[in-house]
């Protein structure tokens, strides 16, 4: 802010972020003020470098005096083209960043509302009608910088690489580092800060014939980044097998490693999987933040009803529980929470995992290693004679497991495991499949849940939305359905990266076993009596919780169609 900073530092002071005490001693600390400098500018960086308040605060207290949107700077990733509209050198001058545009209309960030004859001129140069919104001038000044680096035009590696350093991550040292070797690891080290930072849930790295792709799974969706020059590819696949402490010299056979990262103060794991292919190796890093184990059972997705069918379902003292659902259904993540909300000081927890993607505290966690004879099995066996009171086993596969795991049911321990099944109810039948004898399925089964991950419409753009009856229509629902509900539509906004959804829900399918229903499995009752039974005893479907949560404005219609099928043709 440089043009009206008199009015800022009076503004804050009537809105109470700073006293006139404070602003004095600001202003008195200024021993010197250079040539043509506005002195109250210097005194509110004064203020905001002594703690006294933020230019967050500052921001949103202007955004609501002049009715304009504060936006989070930080996730925004202008198009190639509008950074080329606008200049480096002019984006820098006058801290405004290009965001979107609509036909003659170009939407910028800015800090300073008040500088109406700087928006005046660029309007003119770019002869744009210029629409703006609020970002804080600190953040402005970073995402400006991090958005023109990624942006530059490919040429040398420093071209490509140079500025984009590895800020605020710690990563494992990997020896001595070679000058010539600086921008390619400025490069990997950016790379992973940018992905964590967008929430991305994996990173590919793909060789093609003549380029080399790079794109990040953010909400379940591949993004495709902006990459290095093809001639750049071998430098930094030996810089990530080295992190992942993988062989240089193997590239025949598929590998995996794993990277330890520390960002922002957290924890952050990347298990890295290296396959061969016709142009190169490709690599895939899955993100494993152990923040996303801190969530509670509502940021699940589950409603009050579910939760607590949930809860009382693994707060059982024996038995068996089932997560089911295909590969990136959240089976992991549902487990790891059930597991956080159970593990107390007075119950021992053991873990049997391949791998052991994330490490909790106060929980024994074993890993299978099956060249050396650790099973699943074998490892099963050895677990319950450490006398655990709670035992979770990454994935039921075979026989043996499964007869290992109902004997520790039967024998008084609680087992949570999880099953490649459709639905919950399919999970009794694939226990039988397996081979395990029914009258066991029948004693030590408790309950099943299957899930799917739908996106969560993006609270900051949020809009009321009706769908229209075709649309109901599609996931099974009429338009009195939604009588006296919220529907909600992403309109899109920088927070969301346009795209109308932030972040990722599940819609669950709850089967609690009932006396009926051991009897039915007993007796060897098919998979259409089953589930005709739970459904009679009150189950609902995902594509019916899908609907609830469609009408309760936490996801689209959209996304419930793909995410589940209709209930008459399971």
């Amino acid at each position: 802010m440089t043009t009206a900073d008199d009015f800022v530092i009076q503004f804050i002071q009537d809105k109470g972020l700073v006293s006139s005490a404070d602003v004095a001693e600001a202003r008195a600390s200024l021993t010197s003020i250079p040539d043509g400098q506005n002195p109250d500018t210097l005194a509110i960086a004064k203020l905001v470098e002594a703690g006294k308040v933020s230019w967050a605060k500052i921001t949103k207290e202007l955004g609501k005096e002049f009715d304009m949107e504060v936006i989070d700077v930080s996730v925004v990733t202008p198009a190639d083209a509008l950074l080329k509209l606008v200049g480096r050198e002019l984006a820098e001058r006058s801290n405004i960043l290009p965001l979107q545009m609509d036909g003659a209309e170009l939407l910028v960030a800015i800090a300073d509302p008040l500088d109406t004859e700087t928006l005046d001129s660029l309007s003119r140069v770019l002869k744009l009608t210029l629409n703006t919104k609020l970002a804080p001038p600190d953040e402005l000044k970073v995402a400006i910088e991090r958005c023109y680096t990624g942006g530059q035009a490919a040429g040398g590696a420093d071209d490509i690489l140079g500025g984009m350093g590895g800020d605020g991550i710690e990563l494992p040292s990997t020896g001595d580092v070679k000058q010539e070797d600086a921008p390619i690891i400025r490069y990997v080290n950016s790379l992973i800060v940018d992905a964590i930072r967008r929430k991305a849930s994996d990173i590919h790295l793909e060789p093609l014939e003549k380029r080399f792709r790079v794109r990040f799974r953010v909400d379940g969706v591949l993004q495709e980044m902006k990459g290095p020059a093809k001639r750049l590819q071998a430098s930094v696949i030996s810089r990530l097998k080295l992190m992942a402490e993988v062989s240089l010299a193997e590239k025949r056979i598929p590998q995996d490693g794993r990277i330890q990262a520390r960002t922002g103060g957290r924890d952050i794991d990347l298990r890295v999987s290296i396959l061969p292919t016709v142009y190169g190796e490709s690599i895939v890093m899955r993100i494993l933040d152990k923040e996303g184990l801190k969530l509670g059972l509502p940021e699940l997705g589950f409603f009050a009803d579910d939760q607590a069918k949930f809860q009382g379902l693994i707060s059982g003292s024996d038995g068996v529980f089932l997560v089911t659902g295909p590969t990136g259904s959240g089976k992991s993540t549902t487990l790891y929470s059930a597991l956080n909300y159970i593990n107390k000081p007075d119950r021992k927890i053991i873990t049997v995992e391949d791998p052991v993607e994330y490490q909790m505290a106060g929980i024994n966690q074993v890993q299978v290693k099956r060249d050396v004879g650790m099973t699943f099995a074998a490892a099963l066996r050895a677990m319950l004679r450490q006398a655990p009171n709670i035992v979770m086993i990454g994935e039921i596969r075979d026989l043996e497991t499964a007869e290992i795991a109902i004997n520790a049911a039967l024998t008084g321990h609680m087992v949570f495991s999880t099953l490649h099944t459709n639905d919950s109810v399919s999970a009794v039948t694939r226990l039988v499949d397996i081979g395990v004898k029914p009258f066991l399925v029948s004693a030590a089964l408790r309950g099943a849940l299957a899930q799917r991950l739908v996106r969560r419409i993006c609270q900051s753009c949020a809009q009321p939305y009706k769908p229209t009856a075709k649309e109901l229509y599609t996931i099974g629902m009429t338009e009195q359905d939604i009588a006296g509900a919220t529907p909600m539509k992403g309109a899109g906004c920088p927070k969301c990266n346009e795209r109308g959804y932030k972040g990722r829900r599940g819609v669950f399918e709850i089967f609690v076993i009932t006396e009926e229903v051991q009897e039915m499995i007993y007796s060897g009752a098919s998979l259409v009596e089953l589930r005709r039974k739970a459904r009679e005893s009150g189950m609902r479907t995902m594509r019916e919780d899908g609907q609830r949560k469609v009408a309760s404005g936490m996801t689209t219609v959209e996304e419930v169609m793909g995410a589940t099928v209709a209930d008459d043709i399971i």
